[in-house]
């Protein structure tokens, strides 16, 4: 019997009749709210769960591809907890994989034989990881990577495009703002802090450019190649805007990496066993020098992996390059990975979560025309983005200046009023148990979010 299907089943049956009842209000997550403020900056954990509508909610359960908040609203979740329930919440295979390895222990500071399963596992799936080793989230996993090609290149800087996130930490802070009036000339942009307090120094570490651009990459190194140690890039720009790479863009950075020894990372924390086991280098057949792997890894467990080839992730196994961490793979977060691919190496699986996206896709698209709206549908399937602009296509992050943002926020608020919790930027997953019944409800929640706006006159 498969692991993704009959929990799923039991679960939609749990929420059958609640999904679909909409529910305004949130009054006792106000009222934790405000306790949250007097104890916890802001009264979140993360700048990012601010801006729910009407404000940050508190959840208390979550089960398949339902979660439910304090005031009893249960909501049909698109946002998969910013990506990292791709075989749903609560998934029974995965509990039970952690359970029955927290029983023998939670942190030994030291080596246990689940780390060689799990690391074998992403040797066989992902392309490039022939050596690797665990962290706890993609930031550290992300500084692991440029310390790893600072060290063996003997250089200082590396290349990193507008919009692409890495983590929050100082030298990637860089180029997420969307400000035309102070980004520059394209061919030359100047890069962005994304807030205050970020070391001044740390913008002399990178070259910012717009991506999907290879000529001017290449015009770039052809300059600069003596100080640049590696290009680093999301292989989809997931992060803004959902946007897919142009043709022979990521071959054409292959080709250019390898022409002058510098290392190509794939920042694939969110692309990571999404796009397919082996992640978007899977997908596109372009083998990075490093990669960085988290979310859908471990189903909301903090864990990440710097994976890449023997000639350069020989560094850290010589210790050259020191990398450490207290609770790097502890068990429970180990079996938890352990779980979450095992329900993905299910036959047919990624087939699936690629058809109900590409689904939902479609629908969304086709209420846009009916209802006479402007709604950009932009993605691969897996995840996807959605906004308010007259292009027919976003290519680079410059792009995103044309979305309606005030409509896209209207719309995501309107959705989320009817039971349907998507990323607040307009960004949605599609888990392994989301079904057909899930799609279609979603797109007509959407038909009638959009002619609500439509009367609206927004």
């Amino acid at each position: 019997m498969g692991f993704g299907r009959s929990p799923q089943e039991k679960e939609t049956q749990r929420y059958k009749m609640e999904k679909v009842t909409i529910r305004l209000e949130h009054e006792h997550s106000a009222k934790l709210l405000e306790r949250s403020k007097k104890v916890l900056a802001g009264g979140v954990s993360s700048e990012f769960r601010k801006f729910n509508h009407p404000h940050a909610l508190f959840y208390e359960s979550a089960s398949g591809v339902h979660i439910k908040d304090v005031d009893g609203n249960v909501y049909l979740d698109f946002t998969l907890s910013q990506g990292p329930m791709i075989v749903g919440h609560s998934h029974p295979h995965v509990l039970n994989r952690i359970e029955s390895c927290m029983s023998k222990g939670q942190l030994f500071a030291g080596q246990h034989e689940l780390e060689i399963e799990l690391a074998e596992k992403l040797n066989r799936h992902i392309p490039s990881a022939e050596m690797m080793r665990f962290c706890l989230d993609g930031s550290t996993a992300v500084q692991t990577a440029l310390r790893i090609a600072r060290a063996k290149t003997k250089k200082n800087k590396f290349i990193r495009f507008e919009g692409h996130y890495h983590g929050w930490l100082d030298n990637v802070s860089w180029g997420l703002t969307q400000d035309e009036g102070n980004m520059g000339e394209r061919h030359s942009p100047l890069a962005i802090p994304w807030t205050e307090g970020i070391a001044k120094g740390s913008q002399d570490e990178f070259i910012i450019l717009p991506w999907n651009d290879i000529d001017l990459v290449n015009q770039t190194l052809a300059q600069h190649h003596d100080e640049i140690a590696a290009i680093i890039t999301e292989p989809i720009m997931c992060n803004s805007g959902c946007v897919l790479p142009e043709p022979d863009f990521l071959q054409g950075l292959r080709e250019t990496t390898e022409k002058y020894g510098m290392a190509l990372i794939f920042d694939e924390v969110i692309t990571g066993f999404r796009t397919a086991l082996g992640g978007a280098q899977q997908y596109y057949g372009v083998k990075p020098d490093l990669s960085v792997f988290a979310k859908a890894m471990a189903s909301g467990f903090p864990i990440s992996a710097i994976a890449g080839k023997k000639q350069w992730m020989q560094l850290v196994a010589d210790s050259r390059v020191i990398h450490a961490g207290t609770m790097n793979s502890a068990c429970a977060l180990i079996a938890a990975a352990l779980g979450t691919l095992e329900v993905l190496e299910e036959s047919g699986t990624h087939e699936r979560i690629f058809r109900l996206g590409k689904r939902l896709m479609q629908g969304l698209e086709r209420v846009s025309q009916e209802t006479g709206q402007n709604l950009l549908v932009q993605g691969l399937g897996p995840m996807f983005h959605t906004g308010f602009c007259d292009l027919k296509k976003i290519k680079e992050f410059r792009d995103l200046r044309h979305y309606k943002q005030p409509k896209s926020k209207m719309f995501i608020q309107g959705l989320q009023q009817r039971g349907i919790r998507v990323i607040g930027r307009g960004l949605w997953y599609i888990s392994s148990v989301h079904t057909e019944e899930h799609i279609d409800h979603a797109i007509l929640m959407a038909k009638d979010t959009l002619n609500e706006l439509k009367s609206s006159d927004l």
